[in-house]
């Protein structure tokens, strides 16, 4: 039997100073999925088996609703002593979805420099760098020896998030550099934190967008990054456990945009039917509508078609190739801008670029189909050019547009992620048709 069969086991027979022992040697993401895979009453039951310190851990690895039924089920005592063992991020997470009059309880058990710090911590803008933050960091003074940071280290580490990288402040706790353990161990007892502390500091300002806290992770290989207010006092630290979490969100966000839905912040098994539906309908709407352009095109162009059947046969194929002509292009540049290898600066670079892959990829297409049309149509040579023809000048301009499209979006401070490929097949539909009839009125003199 497995590990998690013989757990399952001790519950149901009720062997909980057994299990106890066996959890106490877990990982506290393992026991928070152990958690959330038994039976409901008996999740309180197993929660409070777990030492003071490790509850809280595997309290901060729970999902929204499992950590509320247990605020519940909990006495204001052991409430107040898993808000107090909390890491002030996880708690201001926790805090954020739940309901108001959970939330009321929780502050209310909290100790008065605690709830404080929630306060504050909760009036950040949603996404900035502020509202990730932590406030568990080692802070030191220049003027200190390596010996006395060691000290101060082993005194006040225990709750803190991470103490590899150390922050070094003066009286008004401005930064003034930073220092590794690795730095504390590479020199002497003796040596001043003044003369080895790096004076470079790489850091973010609270109201900076967590997508630019993304940014400087990447960039610089950070595993935390320090956080200061408008006066350069540090208040806080990000560490990459928590920009792990927010490339996540960032990712699904920019999926769901570039698949023509609103963005959620909870998971699409929590999702209600009708707040799903919710989320698809307004784009599905918008895109509709703007289709049926296509069919107005088509509709002023009858009689047109009717003369050459064959011209009407070719629109599908037209039209899809445009589209994912565009959605390769955009794609491509979204993600770019998404990871800094493209910028506002760029537009003129990637414009060019584009020029001449549509070019490649148009002349390309559009002789293969040629010589495809011909082959089925024998008789019909200039009809098979206008699509030949046609076909280059929709995949160019679609992967024009679809290169623009994104930086436009970026100047208006939209998500360029919504400039993808149901967007861009709606607009070069409309836009193929226009173009491809005009080709087929000079060449085929009608």
């Amino acid at each position: 039997m497995n590990l998690e069969g013989i757990l399952h086991q001790l519950v149901e027979e009720k062997k909980f100073r057994k299990l106890r022992g066996i959890l106490e040697e877990m990982n506290e993401v393992d026991i928070a999925e152990f958690i959330q895979e038994i039976e409901q009453d008996k999740v309180v039951l197993v929660f409070r088996l777990l030492p003071k310190e490790l509850g809280a851990e595997v309290f901060a690895c729970l999902e929204i609703d499992m950590q509320e039924y247990i605020i519940n089920s909990m006495s204001d005592y052991e409430l107040q002593k898993i808000i107090e063992e909390l890491y002030i991020d996880d708690a201001v997470d926790m805090l954020e979805e739940l309901p108001a009059t959970v939330v009321r309880r929780v502050l209310a058990n909290a100790k008065p420099d605690t709830r404080a710090l929630i306060n504050q911590f909760l009036q950040y803008p949603d996404d900035s760098a502020g509202s990730i933050m932590t406030a568990e960091y080692i802070g030191l003074k220049k003027n200190m020896t390596v010996e006395q940071s060691f000290a101060y280290i082993r005194r006040n580490a225990v709750d803190k998030e991470t103490i590899y990288t150390c922050y070094v402040l003066d009286e008004k706790r401005h930064l003034e550099g930073v220092v590794t353990v690795k730095d504390l161990l590479l020199n002497d007892y003796d040596t001043k934190l003044e003369d080895i502390m790096d004076t470079n500091i790489i850091q973010a300002v609270t109201s900076d967008d967590q997508e630019a806290v993304v940014e400087s992770f990447n960039k610089y290989d950070l595993l935390s990054l320090p956080v200061v207010d408008h006066e350069g006092r540090l208040v806080g630290i990000v560490t990459v456990d928590d920009i792990v979490d927010v490339m996540e969100q960032e990712a699904t966000e920019d999926i769901e945009l570039m698949a023509a839905i609103l963005p959620s912040e909870k998971p699409y098994l929590k999702m209600g039917v009708l707040e799903v539906a919710k989320n698809r309908i307004p784009w599905l709407l918008i895109l509709m509508f703007t289709s049926t352009i296509s069919a107005l095109i088509l509709e002023a162009y009858d009689a047109f078609t009717a003369m050459f059947p064959t011209l009407i046969t070719c629109v599908p194929m037209l039209t899809a190739t445009g589209g994912n002509a565009g959605s390769q292009s955009s794609t491509t540049i979204i993600r770019a801008m998404s990871i800094g290898d493209v910028e506002m600066k760029d537009v003129g670079r990637v414009f060019w670029k584009e020029c001449r892959v549509s070019l490649i990829v148009g002349a390309i297409l559009g002789i293969a189909n040629y010589i495809r049309l011909i082959v089925m149509y024998p008789d019909e040579p200039m009809v098979c050019l206008v699509i030949g023809l046609s076909l280059v000048a929709t995949v160019v301009m679609s992967k024009l547009l679809a290169c623009v499209l994104p930086f436009i979006a970026k100047i208006f401070k939209l998500d360029p992620a919504m400039m993808a490929a149901p967007l861009i097949s709606t607009i070069v539909d409309s836009l193929s048709l226009v173009v491809y009839f005009a080709i087929a009125g000079m060449i085929l003199s009608v």
